[in-house]
């Protein structure tokens, strides 16, 4: 063996033991619960500072109705109010964990993003309009289908929809839940699959929610105004945050892609900006923060902010929200349980987005 041969191969060796030791340390850093959160017993040695922190604590008390919330930082909770471990409706979070269980079927070629409502033969009380055939898939689940039918269900932006049959699909955003619940639909009957089913297998079960029982979900809607229900889910908010983190952490649970990290990066890219989204619908000017879509994520944007730059949301009606923040390695979730009759406006639940990553200040 010649010298070069040697100090070639004592640089691999050393290439191969540093790479090794990066690995071991990026894994550490890594932190997950396994049937129990942990709670970062010195929040403020990892800089969550006060007087922030009581000050964010009185106002969840004061102004919100917020039930149960969570702030989890690197893998651990910092903070925590009310009943996190009651399951309750979320609202349109639904959407989002939809989104989620596509990822392995579109990975796999199960379910074809670009098929058209005429390729899978839907059609629905209301007869749909030729060019609203043309809809595909991924127009569904990015809330730009073309079409302005109403929902089994409300609680959308329907009222500001154009006249219908006169938008190309694909061309105009519109968050409807026709979309929505028709994208449930077309996912259990190419799957051959149950939503349900699909949460406890791809998500409940791997991420070892604490709190998760099936028994409680349950699908509803006016069937007479379109034969596609909601698939209304309950869950609770410290299930909402495992949820936060497998997308903080790219799908990957510990050492397991649970859902494909290109699916998760799909999810989040943007496909209406909230300039576009604010024009459609001109309530969202007044919600005090800026917000795209993608593939249904709410998407952070037009922030100066660095611990909001690249976040993303799932939101629901009354107060219900999964707020990840990837640049500070934050996940937030908050609950108000319907059952009580109370509820956030959206002006509160973009403050309380705001005001939870304020109480973070590292340096």
């Amino acid at each position: 063996m010649t010298i070069n041969n040697m100090k070639n191969n004592k640089i691999a060796l050393f290439v191969i033991l540093l790479s090794s030791i990066l690995l071991s340390c990026s894994s550490k850093a890594q932190i997950y619960p396994d049937k129990n959160w942990s709670s970062n017993q010195n929040p403020e040695a990892k800089g969550w500072v006060e007087p922030e922190y009581s000050i964010f604590n009185r106002y969840v008390i004061d102004s919100t109705n917020i039930t149960g919330l969570v702030i989890i930082h690197k893998g651990e909770i910092v903070f925590e109010y009310g009943d996190i471990e009651e399951n309750s409706y979320i609202a349109s979070c639904r959407k989002s964990i939809l989104a989620m269980l596509f990822g392995k079927y579109v990975e796999n070629g199960t379910i074809d993003l670009n098929k058209t409502l005429k390729a899978l033969e839907i059609n629905d009380v209301s007869k749909l309009l030729p060019i609203e055939k043309k809809a595909k898939i991924k127009d569904l689940i990015s809330a730009r289908s073309g079409v302005y039918l109403n929902g089994s269900n409300g609680g959308d932006f329907r009222r500001y929809a154009p006249k219908r049959g006169t938008i190309e699909p694909g061309s105009y955003w519109l968050y409807n839940n026709w979309d929505f619940n028709l994208a449930g639909y077309i996912f259990e009957k190419e799957t051959n699959s149950n939503i349900y089913d699909e949460i406890e297998s791809q998500l409940a079960i791997p991420l070892q929610m604490e709190d998760w029982d099936k028994t409680l979900q349950r699908k509803n809607g006016n069937l007479e105004v379109s034969k596609f229900p909601a698939y209304h889910m309950w869950f609770s908010t410290r299930d909402m945050a495992r949820i936060g983190l497998l997308m903080l952490r790219k799908g990957k649970w510990n050492n397991k892609q649970i859902i494909p990290e290109k699916w998760v990066d799909e999810i989040i890219t943007q496909r209406t900006s909230y300039k576009e989204a604010q024009k459609n619908v001109p309530v969202l000017k007044e919600d005090g923060i800026d917000l795209g879509y993608g593939y249904m994520w709410w998407l952070i944007e037009n922030t100066d902010d660095y611990r909001l730059k690249n976040a993303y949301s799932a939101q629901g009606a009354l107060g219900q929200n999964i707020t990840v923040y990837p640049e500070i390695d934050v996940v937030l979730a908050y609950k108000t349980k319907s059952d009580y009759r109370r509820r956030n406006s959206i002006q509160t639940q973009m403050k309380v987005m705001k005001k939870a990553i304020e109480i973070y200040n590292p340096n």
